[in-house]
């Protein structure tokens, strides 16, 4: 069939492309174009000679100088009022010209001496060693940790977190009255990872000699759990250093009686001296809260692991039991749950604030038991199923947020904390069958929203939580919600889609998130979380947050380390980013494992 004529844009047709052999001009043509080719030849360098010689001829004042009136664009230290701009300024003459010509040969020195400057640093890096060049990358990368650490040192060492403005001490009642130095066990692991070994060995001192469990203060249970527990196993099994271990069991101990509860569904505070617990005074109907509860599991199965006692492997293994049996509206989990009763409390589900980490923990006990705990992988999979079908939503603007289930209807609001799912959905692919894809573009999806939430602000920082109502989308409305306390959620997320996918914007947003946590969060004492993300000139909060150290400088050094730094093969990290290992559990002497039955 013959090719059918192109059509250009101008409207002309043009022949049709010939595909076949190519054909040569007649020998006459061929002449003809030599001919024109060599006069070209001929006028081209007559032309070049004469604008050579031109542009070669001594500099004199005596003689013309063109102004191309491009010195304002490549000179900025020339005054832009002369020149080219000026009608008639197209010579320049006596003092003017003297003048212009001072200024062109102070930018060529300046220049020279810039480039033989870069010269010199270039050689002087490549006689250094490439442990020393690793050396210098090191201690770039430690920098924020360093600041914030040594500050801490300096001016709140042993208190729980630091008051980087006013220069002192700082804590809340989730630690409690007493000082218990919650900065120090939080930070002990990424000190170490960082290569910190000094400030590593300063909070090993401090905890040996000072931290004690024996006093009269309230701890919420979820709190010093992960943060605590989980800083100090974590702190075990990288250094080897056995007072980590002693000090876990010491404060699982005062734990316990917490669980002295009708259904053994655990308070959410404990007096470490009495025993006596009690839940928050604002949870629904006195209810213990799902995300408190329900995030255990990790560090009572490793307690039980080292230390051969399986009562920690117990108290975990009778809450699944317990939550397995309830009957959960619209295959949902509700936040709330009397530990009296064993009855839900408000019908309100989210995967961010009170729920979160209790999904994130079903998932990761199967992968910290090599993922052979088949229960809480079905547990994981059937809550994500219902998570996905009555929770996450797409925006008009093509977002995809997670909404939050109140009273039978989904409130179009996500929280910064929902934004580790984007992580949790990437690391949970692989072993969800056939859907391994979908679960890891649904996290990439979530890692986008969420780099939105930060980029719509004026600092690059994410607000508390943000709505998708209407023309708004991934923005805070209310006051009360744009605060940014230097969460790690978002790189968080970031730091597994990059492990999952090495695509480079999740490096490059995290990049614009140290850049923007350097800018507006530092402070001379530390760093600050900010109160209003959309203000150009925010006010600071004045708290370091302990997990600012453990969690946010934890994952931005690993987003930019390599792959082979904790792998997730065979560490898994708890929800305050503290790694803990896999544990082979078929080979443990667990009582209560379903593989030794």
């Amino acid at each position: 069939m013959t090719t059918p004529a192109l059509l250009p844009l101008s409207g002309r047709r043009i022949p049709p492309l010939n595909l076949g052999p190519p054909s040569f001009p007649h020998h006459r043509a061929t002449l003809r174009l030599s001919e024109k080719f060599i006069l070209l030849l001929i006028l081209s360098a007559f032309i070049t000679l004469c604008f050579g010689a031109f542009f070669f001829l001594p500099d004199s004042s005596k003689h013309k100088r063109f102004d191309l009136g491009l010195e304002d664009v490549l000179i900025p230290h020339v005054d832009a009022n002369k020149g080219a701009k000026n009608p008639g300024a197209f010579l320049i003459h006596g003092p003017d010209e003297h003048r212009h010509r001072e200024e062109e040969e102070h930018l060529r020195n300046k220049i020279r001496a810039d480039h033989e400057k870069a010269l010199e640093e270039a050689k002087e890096k490549l006689k250094k060693s490439r442990e020393e060049i690793r050396a210098e990358i090191q201690t770039e990368k430690n920098k924020m940790m360093k600041h914030a650490w040594d500050n801490y040192r300096i001016y709140g060492w042993g208190h729980n977190e630091l008051r980087p403005i006013a220069k002192k001490g700082h804590s809340t009642n989730i630690f409690g009255s007493s000082q218990m130095g919650a900065t120090i066990v939080d930070a002990l692991d990424t000190l170490y990872i960082m290569g910190l070994h000094d400030e590593f060995r300063d909070g090993q001192k401090w905890i040996e000699d000072n931290l004690d469990f024996s006093v009269n203060s309230e701890v919420s249970v979820f709190e010093v759990n992960i943060r605590f527990i989980g800083g100090l196993l974590a702190a075990y099994y990288l250094s080897g250093e056995e007072i980590f271990k002693i000090k876990a069991v010491q404060l699982a101990e005062k734990l316990l009686p917490a669980f002295n509860t009708p259904t053994g569904i655990p308070w959410a505070m404990v007096n470490l001296k009495s025993g006596v617990g009690r839940n928050w005074g604002w949870a629904s109907a006195g209810s213990s809260i799902l995300a408190e509860f329900g995030t255990l599991h990790m560090e009572f199965v490793h307690l039980s692991y080292l230390t051969g006692d399986p009562v920690y492997y117990k108290k975990v293994m009778h809450i699944r039991k317990l939550l397995q049996k309830m009957e959960r509206p619209n295959g949902l989990y509700p936040n709330y749950l009397n530990p009296r009763t064993g009855r839900w409390g408000q019908y309100h589900t989210s995967v961010g604030g009170l729920g979160d980490s209790f999904y994130e923990y079903l998932l990761k006990a199967w992968l910290m038991s090599d993922k052979t705990d088949h229960e809480a992988r079905k547990m994981y999979d059937d809550a994500i199923e219902a998570i996905e079908k009555h929770l996450i939503k797409k925006s008009r603007g093509g977002l995809t947020f997670i909404g939050e289930w109140k009273n039978g209807h989904l409130e179009k609001k996500m929280g910064h904390l929902a934004c580790f799912a984007g992580g949790m959905f990437a690391l949970g692919a692989d072993g969800s069958r056939d859907k391994a894809g979908h679960y890891l573009e649904l996290g990439a999806e979530i890692a986008r929203t969420c780099h939105e939430s930060y980029d719509r602000t004026a600092l690059k920082l994410g607000p508390e939580s943000f709505k998708f109502d209407g023309a708004v989308e991934a923005v805070a409305v209310r006051q009360a919600e744009k605060y940014y306390i230097l969460r790690p959620e978002v790189i968080e997320t970031y730091w597994y889609l990059w492990r999952f996918t090495h695509d480079p914007r999740y490096r490059q947003w995290g990049w614009e998130a140290t850049l923007a946590i350097e800018k507006y969060c530092r402070v001379s004492g530390g760093f600050s979380g900010v109160k209003d993300v959309y203000s150009s000139t925010p006010a600071h909060d004045d708290v370091q947050q302990s997990f600012f150290l453990a969690e946010t400088l934890k994952y931005l050094y690993l987003l930019f380390s390599g792959d082979d730094l904790l792998p997730l093969d065979h560490w898994v990290f708890n929800t305050e980013a503290h790694p803990l290992p896999v544990l082979h559990l078929a080979n443990t002497t667990l009582s209560g494992n379903p593989a030794v039955r």
